[in-house]
C-alpha cells in the first residue's frame, strides 16, 4: 500500500500529506552563513545563556570573528579537522561556528574519553588541533606528540592553578580561547575569506556504525542544515523558542535539536555542563524553556523529583525523546505536570540524525513515528535489502534525505555497505503499521544505549581480555529501567586464576569512560556459542529478561498471598 492510497483512506494521512510531506526547501546554506542570517534578522536577541550570562547574537558574531582569527593565527586552515574535547559551555558554541567560520571540521569528542579512546579518534581524522578544558590537558599531553597536534587551545587557560609549572607564555602550541575572545586587537584584521560551500564537511561524528568499530561520519553543511530545518518545521520552532541544553553537545542529537535548531529560528541556548537534576529544574524555574530534548533517563529523573511541585515547569512546550524507548508511563506522567508534549524519536549519527519523528499532538506509544519532511523510509527484507516489505512485516529500517551522509571518513567499503542508491541501511530491524507509523524490533548492531551513551561492547571486551585472568569476555545491553539499558559483562576465567567482580571493575578504571564500565559482572564456566563459535550475544539478552520476569511473577505471587492472608 502507497502513502498516497494510505491518505485518502485514513484522514490522519491527509494532514500528514498537507503537512508532514510537503516538501521543504532547503536553502543553499553553510552552517555559518545560517548563523550570519539569524544574526542579522536578531541581532539582540540572546543566543546564549551560560552560567547566568546570557550573549546576544550581535555579541556572538563578535566572539565567533575573533576566535576564528585567532586559529588562523595559529595556522589553521581551510579543512583541517579540530577537535571539541571539553564539557557544554557558550564558548563550546563559540568555538564551534569559529571552526566552521575558517572552513575547517569540527570533530566531536566526548570529554569522558581517556587517553587511548581520544587518541584514536584523534589520529584517525587526522586532527591538526583541539578545543578543550585546562582540566583535562593531562589527558592530550599524554597523547600529543604521538597524535601531533599544532594548536591546543583551553578555556580560561591562565585562570588554572594546575598548570603553575608549565610555561605557556613561550609555547606556540597552547592558546588561551578567554583571551582571544576579549581581543579586541583581532577585529582590527578584517574579514577571513568566505570560501565555504554546502556540499563541504561541517562534522565528523564518531561512531559504530553497523560493525561495532568507529567510523567518522562525514556530515556536510548541508547535511546539518536540513536536518535543523526538519526538527524546526516539525514542532513549529519559533524566535521565540527556549532550548534547553543540557544533552551533550559532542552527540549528534543535542548538536541538531539543541544548538542549530536553536541559532535557525533566533532562539536561545540554554546551557548546563552536565545533568544535574537539581541544577535542572532550577534551569527551568528560571529560564522558562519552551523545548526540552533529551533522554528517558533525564525524564524520569524529572517526574520522580521528590521536590518537583516546589518548581514552575509549565513553560515546556515540548520534548523530543531520543537514545532509547521512552515508556508510557513517563510520557503521560510529564505531560502531566509540565502541560508540554513529550513524543519519542529516532533517528541515527548518519542522519544527522532526526529520520522519524512522532507528531506532537498525535503520538503513538511505542512507535517512533513517521518520516520527518523531505525523508522516506521503507523496510526491506533481511536477507538481501533488495525487497520492500508490506506493512507488518519485520525487516532492515532504510531511509533517505537530505540528512543523510555522505559516507564514512576513509572507508569507501564500509561506505558501500551501508549506502546503496541513495538509501541509508540503519542496521535497525524495524515495521511499519497500515497508517505509516514505524516501530523499532531491534538491533542488527549490538551497540548498548546507555543512559543515552552510545557504548559498543567490543571496545569494552577488548579491554576485559587484556586481564591476565580472563579467557573469554562478552559484553550485552541488559534492560534497566533507570538507564534503559546497562552494560553487563560475561566472564570465563582461566583455569587456576581467581578474579572477583570488584577486582575487574577496578581494572576497568582509566582504561574505559565511565559510562562504558559494566556495571554488573557474571562469572561463568562457559558462553553460548554458535557451531562456528560466535557468541549468542541475545541469547545473554534474553535470559535476563527472563530472570526479570520470573521476578516480577514471584513478586506478584507474594502480593496476591499476602492480600488473601489479610
Amino acid at each position: 500500500m502507497t502513502m498516497s492510497s494510505i491518505a485518502s483512506e485514513r484522514p490522519w494521512f491527509q494532514f500528514y500529506e498537507s503537512y508532514v510531506r510537503k516538501q521543504l526547501e532547503i536553502p543553499e546554506l553553510t552552517l555559518i552563513g545560517m548563523f550570519k542570517q539569524t544574526k542579522l534578522r536578531f541581532p539582540n536577541n540572546p543566543a546564549l545563556i551560560f552560567a547566568g550570562k546570557s550573549i546576544s547574537y550581535s555579541e556572538m558574531d563578535i566572539l565567533i570573528e575573533r576566535m576564528s582569527k585567532a586559529l588562523v593565527q595559529k595556522g589553521v586552515k581551510r579543512g583541517d579537522r579540530i577537535s571539541i574535547f571539553m564539557p557544554n559551555s557558550a564558548n563550546w558554541v563559540i568555538s564551534f561556528f569559529a571552526i566552521q567560520r575558517v572552513g575547517a571540521v569540527v570533530v566531536q569528542t566526548n570529554p569522558l574519553y581517556v587517553e587511548s579512546e581520544l587518541k584514536a579518534l584523534l589520529q584517525d581524522s587526522e586532527a591538526v588541533g583541539i578545543i578543550s578544558i585546562p582540566q583535562l590537558l593531562p589527558r592530550i599531553s599524554a597523547i600529543q606528540k604521538e597524535v601531533g597536534l599544532k594548536v591546543i587551545a583551553l578555556d580560561f587557560l591562565s585562570h588554572y592553578s594546575g598548570l603553575a609549572g608549565l610555561n605557556l607564555a613561550d609555547s606556540r602550541l597552547y592558546m588561551d580561547i578567554e583571551e582571544q575572545l576579549k581581543n579586541a586587537d583581532l577585529d582590527k584584521l578584517g574579514s577571513l575569506p568566505w570560501e565555504t560551500k554546502p556540499e563541504d564537511i561541517a562534522v565528523l561524528q564518531y561512531t559504530g556504525g553497523t560493525t561495532g568499530v568507529a567510523k567518522g561520519v562525514i556530515l556536510t553543511h548541508r547535511n546539518l542544515v536540513a536536518n535543523a530545518i526538519q526538527a524546526g518545521e516539525w514542532i513549529g520552532a519559533s524566535e521565540g523558542e527556549r532550548v534547553l541544553t543540557v544533552l551533550p553537545l559532542f552527540h549528534i542529537y543535542a548538536l541538531t535539536a539543541c544548538m542549530n535548531l536553536s541559532i535557525l529560528c533566533g532562539g536561545v541556548m540554554i546551557i548546563l555542563p552536565k545533568f544535574d537534576i537539581d541544577a535542572v529544574l532550577q534551569h527551568i524555574n528560571d529560564y522558562a524553556p519552551t523545548f526540552f530534548p533529551g533522554a528517558p533517563t533525564m525524564y524520569v529523573a524529572v517526574i520522580n523529583h521528590p521536590k518537583i511541585n516546589e518548581y514552575k515547569v509549565s513553560s515546556i512546550r515540548c520534548c523530543l525523546s531520543g537514545s532509547a524507548p521512552l515508556p508510557k508511563e513517563v510520557a503521560l506522567r510529564f505531560g502531566e505536570l509540565t502541560g508540554g508534549r513529550l513524543v519519542e524519536a529516532y533517528g541515527l549519527s548518519e542522519a544527522a540524525p532526526a529520520t522519524h519523528l512522532n507528531p506532537i499532538f498525535n503520538s503513538r506509544v511505542g512507535s517512533i513515528g513517521v518520516p520527518a519532511p523531505n525523508t522516506d523510509a521503507k523496510i526491506m527484507d533481511l536477507e538481501k535489502g533488495t525487497e520492500e516489505l508490506p506493512p507488518g512485516e519485520i525487516g532492515e529500517l532504510v531511509v533517505k534525505g537530505d540528512q543523510v551522509m555522505a559516507g564514512y571518513w576513509q572507508k569507501p567499503e564500509e561506505t558501500a555497505a551501508v549506502l546503496r542508491d541513495g538509501w541509508l541501511y540503519t542496521g535497525d530491524i524495524a515495521y511499519r503499521d497500515e497508517d505509516g507509523f514505524f516501530y523499532i524490533v531491534d538491533r542488527k548492531k549490538d551497540m548498548i544505549i546507555s543512559g543515552g551513551y552510545n557504548v559498543y561492547p567490543r571496545d569494552v571486551e577488548e579491554v576485559l581480555f587484556t586481564h591476565p585472568a580472563v579467557r573469554e569476555a562478552v559484553c550485552a545491553g541488559i534492560p534497566n529501567p533507570y538507564w534503559g539499558e546497562m552494560v553487563k559483562a560475561y566472564l570465563v576465567i582461566k583455569e587456576g586464576a581467581s578474579l572477583t567482580e570488584q577486582e575487574i571493575m577496578n581494572y576497568c578504571q582509566g582504561k574505559l569512560a565511565a559510562y562504558k564500565i559494566p556495571k554488573k559482572f557474571e562469572l561463568r564456566e562457559s558462553l553460548p556459542k554458535t557451531a562456528v563459535g560466535k557468541v549468542l550475544r541475545r541469547f545473554l539478552v534474553e535470559e535476563e529478561r527472563e530472570k526479570m520476569l520470573e521476578q516480577t511473577n514471584a513478586q506478584v505471587a507474594a502480593a496476591k498471598e499476602t492480600a488473601l492472608s489479610m
